[in-house]
């Protein structure tokens, strides 16, 4: 029976191999067409037949599984490569079907447990890093962004040119601080769920930040930059402050700007925002810093709604994670 998928599939073979069970890490290396899921999705199989995640959202994963105990066996790793049919892929939500390319490395052999529990440190630190491995060889390295920087910024996982050196990116999951409990952040926050970020709730004034108006989100009643500061703000986090309140948002701001928050959003007009940029000067603040602000927040696109202004700041969010600003 497959499990819920967790966070951190690598440790989750980990744990199964370092609890004697036995492991094996799947992963999707390569894909043609309308593949059921993206390249660096993950699968772990124990040899007590345990399943955390997916391959192929179902399609393959009882071909895979069989795989992967033959790894156990041989303590070989292997390249795998399925079609998926029309109706399969119309089966787990796609229009039509495709390929995809699977890497099976049993931990301990094919995969060294070293090199797996650098990768799963990483990812519980909150620090990128990639596994890179040659398919042919089927030698292996842990590695920081040096060098693999548009792969980070893109969180893009694949082969190399020379066709079988794989990237395998193991990014922090994204984050969002939305500073002020307003109208705008009902939509902002399920939005930037579903877009794949954790959101954090930060405001004050408890009557505007509950879980009735935000359930299923963490809520910090401090103010900003204790809130900020206990949460910790790093490269894979958004800021974006909402409230309009100097007491509240300058707070924010100054403790995303001491951090390398990777966007800086703040909701205001132009008039408001000259306002905002005379306090922070007199703060102490740098051209450098002020350039790292985006206001007012949000694309241009003509948003009135607070729908649509939450839709113009996810959208300046992923265009600056994604490099395109």
């Amino acid at each position: 029976m497959m499990a819920e998928i967790s966070d951190n599939i690598p440790g989750v073979a980990l744990a199964w191999h370092q609890a004697g069970k036995r492991a094996v890490l799947a992963t999707v290396v390569e894909t043609w067409g309308s593949a059921p899921r993206p390249v660096g999705a993950h699968l772990a199989i124990s040899g007590a037949g345990e399943l955390e995640g997916s391959v192929s959202g179902g399609c393959v994963e009882g071909a895979v599984v069989a795989e992967a105990f033959e790894a156990l066996e041989t303590g070989q790793s292997k390249l795998l490569t399925y079609g998926v049919s029309d109706d399969e892929a119309f089966h787990v939500g796609l229009a039509c079907g495709g390929t995809i390319r699977v890497m099976v490395q049993p931990v301990g052999a094919g995969m060294s447990e070293a090199a797996l529990a650098e990768v799963v440190g990483a990812i519980e630190a909150r620090r990128p890093v990639a596994y890179v491995v040659d398919t042919e060889s089927w030698g292996a390295r842990v590695q920081g962004p040096d060098g693999l920087e548009e792969r980070f910024r893109a969180d893009r996982s694949g082969f190399e040119e020379d066709g079988k050196t794989f990237v395998g990116i193991h990014n922090p999951p994204l984050r969002m601080a939305v500073v002020g409990a307003v109208h705008i952040a009902q939509f902002l926050v399920p939005m930037a769920r579903m877009a794949g970020y954790d959101p954090f709730i930060v405001d004050p004034r408890e009557a505007f930040a509950t879980p009735e108006r935000f359930p299923e989100t963490t809520i910090s009643h401090d103010w900003p930059d204790e809130a900020l500061a206990a949460w910790g703000l790093d490269a894979r986090t958004a800021v974006v402050t909402l409230t309009h309140d100097p007491k509240i948002d300058d707070p924010a701001i100054a403790a995303a700007l001491a951090s390398d928050c990777f966007y800086l959003g703040c909701l205001g007009s132009t008039r408001t925002h000259g306002k905002r940029v005379d306090r922070l000067k007199a703060a102490g603040a740098s051209e450098a810093d002020i350039a790292r602000i985006h206001a007012p927040v949000g694309l241009n696109i003509g948003a009135k709604s607070p729908a649509e202004i939450a839709v113009s700041v996810l959208a300046q969010v992923t265009e600056v994670l994604r490099g395109r600003k």
